[in-house]
């Protein structure tokens, strides 16, 4: 049967049930992930408004927009929006949602109820979140430090209390993925025949269920000591705000690899496919996700190397904050020797891994600077790590999650996105991207402290610099916007496989029916294995566009 007549034939899931009741109480993974990928744009460009704004006032020392009270309120909604409502469930919740089962050939998830309640809670903790700025927004930052948080008069409690919300969900999510994974995988595929993907969704559902009740916990102990008075964290009350930050550190910095490893996984696709090669280092690959779930519930400490803790315990987090840099760096090699002598098209997908390897990169090595002790000192609380996060966070997961939107995308709505413009796009992020944060890595270096709502007249070139990138990259998100939105109502209609990849969720119709495949399947064929496997075949018809981008590929 063509493609066409299958499409025909067979409602997607974007076609049948009908009618938003049928999309509030579904329990189909696909669409599930499509709400939670509205949601977490919607606070993307929500939070990304905000750093705007935030640059913007700094581009002069003096007061250009806000003073300094609302400076605090909106520096602290930019951080608590993107960490909790977009970085963390942006790829989980959204990709892994709609491309897991896909993935496994299963027909869902393991629990669609608890995926479907897992969206509900998401959107409860958020409303508690947005309701904290009606209430007084918070200005702690979005660590919530102590004391600080405990004596402020704005709303902590509103905030706080959506952030513990939104980890039930993130928990939920991490128990299907373990399940569907361990139960629901195709006859055939073997542990070692899954999808990287597969294996970066895998190593962050683990740390998703082991770390985000600590961070319920610490939540909850600081909501007791601001409505009870009980002595926890405030040294005024007998507390001790250093046990905040351990407990605080001990999720947040596991939360970071809950951020980057799936991303990791979508790299992992992203190079194997446009680069028409098996993966190199499968087994290494897939390990070192794990490596990495398992060494980041040991390096919370360097955070905290000013904050007085022992000599020995300081030079035992530095080490591990080294050793943590092995199974990302033994990622990054097996990514670059897949890619050597590949046929590489750089389509948009690709275009985005590129990025990501380049700016990771950066990432990675200046936080090996960070964990060196001498140098620590000297550039702790500067914009060095403010630059530094964004590189891991933004050059990472965003510049991944980017790579998946734009290679999946043909998949989940049936429509091709403009190439040209996707990359002209690709192009202005990466150049406004560059300009707001490597200049703060000499503001850093200089000795410009974070989170300052004025500073010394030295600074204003390079903070000029860095406010107009972001202006730039702001603009690069804009027509992003509005090329993935023209082509969902005029693209052309994509084939089932226009990037002629091998993974399993490109052997189903494009988009795909409501029980993802028309009947069971059974693993043929490994997921990389470019070298064995001819791609264009006569089980569906290609179209002109797909006949475009697979010729001479394969």
């Amino acid at each position: 049967m063509s493609n066409a007549a299958a499409t025909a034939a067979v409602p997607s899931y974007l076609q049948e049930p009908k009618g938003i009741k049928s999309w509030l109480l579904t329990v189909d993974h696909k669409r599930i992930g499509i709400m939670y990928l509205a949601a977490i744009m919607f606070f993307f460009f929500v939070g990304g408004a905000l750093a705007v704004i935030l640059r913007t006032e700094l581009f002069r020392p003096e007061q250009i927009l806000m003073d300094a009270d609302t400076y605090n309120q909106f520096f602290t909604l930019h951080g608590a929006i993107m960490i909790f409502l977009f970085i963390i469930p942006s790829i989980p919740a959204a990709l892994g949602n709609f491309i897991l089962p896909l993935m496994l050939g299963a027909k869902d998830v393991a629990f669609p109820r608890l995926n479907l309640a897992s969206w509900y809670v998401y959107v409860f903790g958020a409303i508690f979140c947005v309701a904290s700025i009606v209430l007084g927004a918070v200005d702690t930052g979005w660590t919530f430090y102590t004391p600080y948080s405990t004596t402020t008069s704005t709303s902590v409690i509103s905030m706080t209390l959506g952030v513990f919300i939104l980890g039930f969900s993130s928990i939920f999510t991490g128990l299907n993925f373990i399940v569907t994974i361990h139960k629901l995988r195709m006859p055939g595929m073997t542990w070692f025949k899954m999808p990287l993907m597969v294996w970066g969704l895998y190593a962050t559902a683990i740390i998703q269920v082991l770390a985000t009740p600590v961070l319920a916990i610490t939540l909850v102990l600081l909501i007791m000591e601001r409505v009870l008075g009980v002595g926890i964290f405030d040294p005024a009350m007998g507390g001790d705000p250093v046990l905040y930050q351990h407990f605080f550190w001990f999720y947040s910095h596991p939360a970071v690899y809950i951020m980057i490893l799936p991303g990791m996984g979508i790299i992992s696709e992203v190079i194997a496919c446009f680069s028409h090669r098996k993966i190199f280092g499968y087994k290494p690959i897939a390990y070192s996700s794990l490596g990495i779930a398992f060494v980041s519930f040991m390096v919370w400490g360097h955070h905290m190397f000013t904050s007085g803790q022992s000599e020995i315990a300081a030079m035992i987090f530095s080490f591990l904050t080294f050793f943590v840099g092995i199974p990302s760096g033994i990622k990054v090699f097996n990514w670059v020797t897949t890619m050597y002598k590949g046929s590489i098209s750089l389509e948009t997908p690709m275009v985005y891994a590129v990025m990501f390897l380049f700016l990771f990169m950066i990432g990675g090595f200046t936080g090996i600077m960070l964990g060196a002790l001498a140098l620590d000192v000297h550039l702790h609380d500067t914009y060095f790590v403010v630059a530094h996060f964004h590189y891991v966070m933004m050059g990472g997961t965003v510049m991944a999650f980017l790579a998946g939107i734009h290679y999946w995308w043909p998949k989940m709505f049936g429509r091709l996105y403009s190439e040209r413009w996707a990359k002209v796009t690709a192009l202005v992020i990466f150049v406004g991207f560059n300009m707001t944060f490597f200049s703060q890595f000499i503001l850093g270096a200089q000795g410009m402290p974070r989170r300052y709502y004025s500073y010394l007249d030295q600074y204003q070139p390079l903070h000029g610099f860095s406010s107009v990138g972001a202006w730039v990259l702001g603009i690069g998100f804009v027509i992003m916007a509005v090329y993935l939105t023209a082509s969902f109502f005029n693209g052309r209609k994509a084939g089932p496989n226009p990037w002629g990849a091998l993974t399993y969720e490109w052997e189903t119709l494009t988009p795909p029916p409501q029980h993802n495949f028309l009947k069971d399947v059974v693993l043929t064929h490994g997921p990389y294995d470019y070298d064995k496997v001819t791609v264009v075949g006569d089980f569906y018809d290609k179209s002109p566009t797909d006949k475009q981008h697979m010729a001479g590929k394969v």
